[in-house]
């Protein structure tokens, strides 16, 4: 059983030739926004679900911080009240609904732009095969506030809100960039669990590949190859987003929580090399895939030889006897019959201990 990438989220979706900038492409199959607030200081914590987008001025409280999570973009009147509400830029509202995006990170004004790219296992596909799904979550960092938005509903976030409910560690004691910075954390290490499902399933193809190389262990490990591309894909540019914040001059992003990026900025380097490696190891499982076949077809090409080889004089002998010339002489002695199988089998057994000392066959250890 393999493992499936979801691949139509790396289908871009365009906007029309000569379309204005802020242009929202919403595809039909994109869920109803769902969107719930959580309120939270050092010694108070509440969370609600919003029916509707004039329920948010809370969010402009200095009292508190307000985290805003949007899951889905079926809504483009709902995406233009929150526009217009939290004041965001027509490029900055296209950059978050027109997915897929790289991740990066951007400044406009009093916000700051983080997209990332959040990777977690699906639910099987009707051939039962593990589906890898990888989404964007765009964050929009302001000073009282921080929104993520997430292009369908569910997430790997709940260690997140666990963490601000029981007011663990400094989650409620800091501002947004700080909470930003827990869940680009979490997001980047909700990687680790895919790539272990990744390897434990090269793992298991190691001794497959030597043992019984049939095209269905290839078209397994192409699969594998094309998953570990599209991983590496979703990887790799987030390194350079976290070094733009670790390193860039961003009013939002306080020099304390610059500190904590250098974790998952090492983090993003470490997923990226072991995609990297299984990557590698895919390449070099098809390599052994293709000597094993090659050296099985050898062994068999090698058998029918031998055989061929043995064959070959003795359908001479059989061939100079089978003819119907009326003077030989050998077909009137009384024992050419016993005689020419005696030949026969002292060339074969000849042959064989010929190719036996040579090594040809029986592997013989010299």
């Amino acid at each position: 059983m393999g493992i499936r990438v979801n691949a139509n989220l790396f289908k871009k979706k365009h906007t029309k030739v000569g379309a204005r900038p802020g242009t929202l492409v919403i595809p039909k199959e994109a869920p109803t926004p769902r969107i719930t607030t959580v309120h939270y200081s050092p010694t108070e914590h509440r969370t609600a679900t919003v029916d509707s987008v004039d329920e948010l001025s809370e969010a402009f409280s200095e009292d508190e911080v307000t985290w805003v999570d949007v899951q889905g973009f079926g809504d483009r009147s709902i995406m233009r009240k929150l526009g217009v509400l939290f004041g965001l830029h027509p490029l900055l509202l296209e950059d978050v609904v027109n997915v897929p995006q790289r991740p990066k990170s951007e400044p406009y004004e009093d916000q700051l732009l983080v997209i990332v790219r959040m990777v977690r296992m699906g639910e099987p596909d009707k051939n039962g095969e593990p589906v890898v799904d990888i989404e964007q979550v765009s964050m929009v960092i302001a000073n009282n506030y921080l929104i993520t938005f997430q292009e369908k509903h569910g997430d790997v976030l709940d260690p997140v809100r666990s963490r601000l409910l029981a007011n663990k560690g400094l989650i409620r004691k800091r501002g947004a960039d700080y909470l930003a910075y827990v869940i680009t954390d979490t997001i980047i290490d909700a990687y680790y669990p895919v790539l272990e499902v990744v390897g434990d399933r090269l793992e298991s193809l190691e001794a497959v590949v030597i043992d019984n190389p049939s095209p269905a262990v290839l078209g397994e490990l192409n699969r594998l190859k094309n998953q570990l591309i599209n991983l590496r894909r979703a990887i790799w540019p987030q390194r350079e987003a976290i070094n733009e914040l670790v390193r860039g001059d961003h009013a939002i992003i306080s020099e304390e929580v610059g500190v904590y990026l250098r974790d998952v900025y090492d983090h993003c380097i470490q997923t990226s090399e072991v995609a990297e490696m299984y990557r590698e190891m895919v390449t070099g499982l098809m390599n052994t895939y293709l000597s094993s076949v090659a050296n099985r077809t050898n062994e068999v090409m090698k058998v029918l030889t031998i055989m061929a080889s043995i064959f070959i004089p003795l359908t001479f002998m059989a061939g100079i006897y089978g003819m119907n010339f009326e003077h030989m002489p050998e077909l009137k002695y009384q024992y050419s019959y016993a005689v020419l199988w005696i030949a026969m089998g002292t060339v074969a057994i000849g042959m064989l201990i010929y190719f036996y000392r040579k090594g040809w066959i029986l592997e013989r250890q010299r």
